[in-house]
């Protein structure tokens, strides 16, 4: 697949708010990016008081351990201009329980990830306004830094000059890698909602060494609140993208699923 072929066949329409304040298009296409994602465990008992609705049942990588997903975007060209994020989610099933190892390898071989997204920090306020207005996501503008150092990735995230966290990762070697699709879980108005993201990985690294990231957490709240669900020291899963496409399309009501 050249690049830009990714895009070819799928539809976009223009979106506008009612105020005329705020236009875009959807799906978003996000052309030029750079992610990298640890996956750390936690207390499943922890992480279920986290998630909003008692239909969200985590997804554990062992009984009793569940996964707690920390994703870094560089998001350099895009429909909704350049802007940085970090997620932080819980990779969930909805509705049907998730079986505590058998989930997650399912999910890895089909290469389809399910997950509600418990915070979402960006850097632009065009990113952040359309995704709480449109999908309900626990957005807020922060400081969202890159730094390369000896081989490393860094991703450092504060808000108001407090430090939330910091993400490092090894730049792995890459290769390419087959669509990922992830379907995001968030609430607007205590309504459950469901969008779809596609991946396009072009330069794709992954490492299951326990010294492929590091996750180092601050003083903000958020930090405090991560402290509390007892991370694992170690990731357990590491995965490295310099280049990639993405596609985020429109939320919908679970009725539509």
């Amino acid at each position: 697949m050249n690049r830009g072929d990714f895009f070819k066949g799928v539809i976009q329409w223009e979106m506008m708010t009612k105020d005329l304040s705020l236009e875009g298009k959807l799906p978003v296409f996000y052309y030029d990016n750079t992610s990298m994602t640890a996956i750390y465990t936690a207390s499943t008992e922890k992480v279920r008081r986290l998630l909003p609705l008692p239909d969200m049942h985590p997804v554990e990588a062992m009984s009793g351990r569940a996964l707690v997903a920390f994703t870094a975007f560089e998001y350099r060209r895009t429909d909704i201009d350049p802007y940085n994020e970090f997620s932080i989610s819980f990779p969930i099933t909805f509705r049907k329980k998730a079986i505590p190892g058998i989930t997650v390898l399912g999910m890895m071989a089909r290469r389809y990830f399910t997950a509600y997204v418990w915070q979402l920090p960006v850097t632009t306020e065009r990113a952040r306004r359309g995704g709480v207005d449109m999908y309900g996501y626990p957005k807020f503008l922060a400081d969202i830094t890159f730094a390369e150092e000896n081989g490393i990735l860094g991703c450092t995230l504060s808000e108001g000059g407090k430090n939330i966290l910091t993400l490092k990762g090894q730049k792995l070697k890459t290769s390419v890698e087959k669509i990922n699709r992830f379907k995001t879980f968030s609430v607007k108005d205590g309504v459950p909602l469901a969008a779809n993201v596609y991946m396009n990985p072009i330069e794709f690294g992954k490492s299951m060494s326990s010294k492929a990231a590091t996750l180092s957490l601050g003083t903000h709240d958020i930090a405090k609140k991560l402290q509390e669900i007892n991370l694992s020291p170690k990731p357990l899963f590491f995965q490295y993208m310099p280049v990639m496409e993405a596609i985020l399309y429109g939320p919908r009501n679970l009725m539509d699923d």
